[in-house]
Order: C-alpha cells, then structure tokens, then sequence
C-alpha cells in the first residue's frame, strides 16, 4: 500500500533500508543475520559481552514498543521478557534461533503496517510522556537497526578471526 503522505513513504524507506536485504550502505540487519545458525548466533567475544542473538532479540523488542506507542490502546506484551534484552530461549537449536529470526521480522513487518495506516499529523505528535515525536522515533528505530547491524558484523568478523 502506498502512503499518499511523502514523509510516511520516506520513513517506510528508511526503516526498509536499514533492515531490508540490501542498503545502500551495505549490510542492513537482516542481510547481516541471513545464513547465520544458533552456534553463530551464540558466540560471545567474552563473557558478560551481548551475543547475535540477544541483538535480533533487542531489536524486535525495540520495534514492538515503538509500534505499541503508535498505535496507542492497551500495550500487549512482547512476546519474551525481560524487556530490553529479552532472555534467550531456554532451548538454544536451529528450531529456536529460526523462530526468534521470523520474529524479528514479524516486529519490522508489524511495525511498517503501523506507519502505513498513520495520519500524517502524527508524526509530529509525542508519544505518550516522550520527548521524542513519532517521526524521530521511527527514525530511531532504522539507526538503532543500523547500530547493531554494525556490531553484528563486528561479532561475526570477530569469530572468523579466531
């Protein structure tokens, strides 16, 4: 569905070059996690340090509370907790890192009908006590997919390199 606001279309672009399979920066989050499986996904630099799978966690987090704001209404809990960085699964196989991927892309997916349905308007409202507009926040979210898609490839440089 195509937006008729031109700042609604340019934030759905954003958000789709940051995760989508290609940017023109070069990797984006989903193209930085394709092919990857749960060893990969594990593998910490040292202890303490977060881990792939803990990032896609985070960021799924992050993209269904920003789309719980935008939508407004009774918030719905994420489907993992602890907030923020989510817990692993307790089962950590092929199975389990599979579903977690679909879920990061069930959040984007989510996330993008969200903004396809705002009313121009809203971009410029403040979600509930924040600080920040809807339209940063949906800015937010492509930098915050950006972010630790760098660290993601860091992570992944960083094992090939041991």
């Amino acid at each position: 569905m195509k937006h008729g606001d031109a700042r609604v279309r340019l934030l759905l672009q954003v958000l789709d070059g940051a995760f989508a399979s290609r940017g023109w920066q070069g990797a984006t989050l989903s193209g930085a996690i394709r092919g990857l499986g749960p060893r990969q996904a594990l593998w910490r630099p040292r202890p303490g340090r977060h881990n792939i799978w803990e990032l896609v966690l985070h960021t799924a987090y992050w993209k269904h509370r920003v789309r719980q704001g935008i939508e407004g209404g009774k918030a719905s809990p994420f489907a993992r907790g602890p907030r923020n960085f989510p817990r692993l699964p307790d089962r950590c196989d092929t199975a389990a890192w599979r579903a977690d991927v679909a879920l990061l892309k069930q959040q984007h997916q989510l996330l993008k009908r969200a903004v396809q349905r705002l009313a121009p308007a809203r971009l410029d409202a403040r979600i509930g006590r924040s600080r920040w507009l809807v339209a940063e926040q949906l800015f937010g979210v492509a930098a915050h997919d950006l972010y630790h898609t760098g660290q993601i490839q860091l992570l992944k440089a960083l094992q090939r390199s041991r």
